[in-house]
């Protein structure tokens, strides 16, 4: 039984899934697995994984019946968990070779249940952005406002994970889970330190300004019950702050 279980969900992504796979093989932690949510109803992908990572035994595949989406991917993955810290990576995100080791230390030490890191947004091979975190800690009320957790920096101790952690969204759904767990008092603190590269891609559905604005709304309005106007107040803050972090 390992004590990290990293959830990967996985969807036409093979440009881009060696490179995430091995930056978590590569890590100076190694008290890990690796949870693979195959969602993608092509084959192909599959049989392409299979032939050049099935000799690594920290790595489980697990196939959906059918495409449910990231979000419900992930819920699947942590079902299939069997550490005690659950760890979150998109399929064309990479990790930096400590990350593990200093998030693992950084939630012991302090006795921390939920953690992030700062981390590097990726636009092609020529630009970087630098996303670092302004606060050390944040609350359901700072998450109201903006949301400056990037998800394949969060690492959780499974035990306050409550039933389904993810909605079935195309976007936002882990906005949705941060303020799911944050509503429960359970505090995200950041470690202040870049130790993840997302890799920032123009045809994502994450980079679709529409998806997300319309997916935004539905935070507030379905999942935190907020009625049009309160919703549309809400949403115009979150949208600001994300503009002034460079998004």
């Amino acid at each position: 039984m390992a004590l990290v279980s990293v959830i990967i969900p996985y969807y036409k992504k093979i440009n881009q899934i060696s490179k995430t796979l091995n930056s978590v093989l590569a890590q100076t932690f190694q008290d890990f697995e690796i949870i693979l949510i195959y969602d993608d109803n092509n084959i192909h992908d599959l049989v392409y994984i299979k032939e050049n990572f099935s000799k690594y035994s920290k790595i489980k595949i697990v196939q959906n019946k059918k495409n449910y989406g990231a979000g419900m991917s992930r819920n699947i993955g942590i079902k299939h968990s069997s550490g005690s810290i659950i760890a979150f990576l998109d399929a064309d995100d990479i990790w930096y070779s400590e990350k593990l080791e200093k998030q693992v230390k950084f939630m012991r030490e302090n006795k921390y249940d939920f953690s992030y890191t700062n981390y590097f947004k990726k636009i092609s091979n020529k630009k970087s952005i630098r996303v670092q975190s302004k606060k050390r800690k944040i609350t359901y009320k700072d998450l109201l406002h903006d949301n400056e957790i990037g998800l394949s920096t969060v690492m959780l101790n499974k035990n306050i994970i409550k039933n389904e952690l993810f909605p079935s969204m195309k976007t936002k759904e882990d906005y949705v889970a941060w303020l799911k767990l944050s509503k429960e008092n359970n505090i995200a603190y950041n470690l202040n330190e870049f130790l993840s590269e997302w890799n920032f891609s123009v045809d994502s559905l994450s980079s679709n300004l529409i998806q997300k604005v319309l997916d935004g709304f539905r935070v507030y309005y379905i999942y935190l019950n907020y009625n049009f106007l309160k919703s549309l107040f809400f949403l115009l803050r979150l949208s600001i702050n994300s503009m002034n972090r460079k998004f």
